[in-house]
């Protein structure tokens, strides 16, 4: 190929176009030109609030995805705290209903042991404050173990007396405990006073069943009404006069019998009493045949 025919015109690459210095001169004077219409006119702020207005929506779509992870963050941070604290306030209610039936339970037994302490103050015999343990288990007789014995001073036929009345008495002492024979056994008896009439009676368990406690040997034609109290005598030298005993709860009389029976119902409920008053006998009782064995008096 001849020479002359070769095309010596430089690649794209490697065209200079205009000189180093003419293009400084240019963007010098055009960053010039700017600085000074932008200070006179401002232009360059209408132009920021323009090109943001347009990238606005692009912002937003750009920024929902990490709107997104943070606020999804936060919703499970904030629900494991939910959670957590739901948790601590289901312990503390927990804690608080069992603080409450506690603080309850205790309520009532100083309400029980104030009664008791004003019941002894007014007693002169000596006296001990026993704490129901449980109930014999014989389903033929009607008993109360205490957790009150020998060593704590009580004595075998001293008097069981609850803040509203006398409950029995100690038929079996033991050195840590004793039992309680209550005056619902059909064992059990007791001397009462009507507190109206003044007449005296014998007490004891119901000998009938359904029956808690009746009067044993009572004339058809006795002076007894319905609702009389009936308290310890005080002749028997175990019981202290004046306690309640039981209440005349009906009476049935028969033309024909020579005795009426009457039903009494006990002012100390047996199986709503948590705490006694062991109150030693005025006298020295004579064993009661049955007690060595652990039976009631007779």
């Amino acid at each position: 190929m001849p020479l002359g025919t070769l095309d010596r015109t430089p690649p794209p690459f490697f065209r200079q176009g205009h000189s180093a210095l003419t293009r400084l001169l240019f963007f010098a004077s055009l960053a010039l030109l700017l600085m000074v219409a932008d200070t006179r006119f401002e232009v360059a702020a209408h132009a920021r609030a323009l090109i943001a207005t347009v990238l606005h929506p692009v912002q937003r779509v750009l920024h929902a995805p990490v709107a997104l992870l943070s606020d999804g963050g936060r919703y499970l941070q904030g629900l494991a705290a939910a959670l957590e604290a739901e948790q601590r306030a289901q312990q503390q209610l927990a804690a608080q209903v069992t603080a409450l039936a506690r603080a309850v339970r205790l309520e009532a037994e100083n309400a029980a042991l104030r009664e008791l302490l004003g019941l002894s103050a007014a007693l002169q015999p000596r006296s001990t404050a026993a704490e129901v343990l449980f109930e014999a288990a014989d389903p033929h007789v009607r008993r109360l173990v205490v957790n009150r014995g020998s060593t704590h001073g009580v004595v075998a036929g001293s008097a069981a007396v609850a803040p509203a009345g006398v409950v029995g008495q100690v038929t079996r002492v033991f050195a840590l405990s004793s039992e309680v024979t209550l005056l619902v056994d059909p064992g059990a008896a007791i001397a009462v006073l009507n507190a109206r009439t003044g007449q005296r009676w014998l007490a004891g368990g119901g000998l009938l069943r359904g029956t808690a406690m009746e009067l044993r040997f009572v004339p058809a034609n006795a002076d007894l009404a319905e609702g009389d109290l009936l308290t310890t005598s005080g002749v028997d030298g175990v019981y202290p006069a004046g306690l309640a005993v039981a209440r005349v709860a009906r009476i049935e009389r028969q033309a024909e019998g020579e005795f009426a029976q009457v039903l009494l119902q006990p002012v100390a409920a047996p199986e709503a009493v948590r705490h006694l008053l062991l109150v030693a006998p005025l006298a020295t009782p004579t064993p009661a045949r049955g007690a060595a064995n652990g039976g009631p008096p007779r």
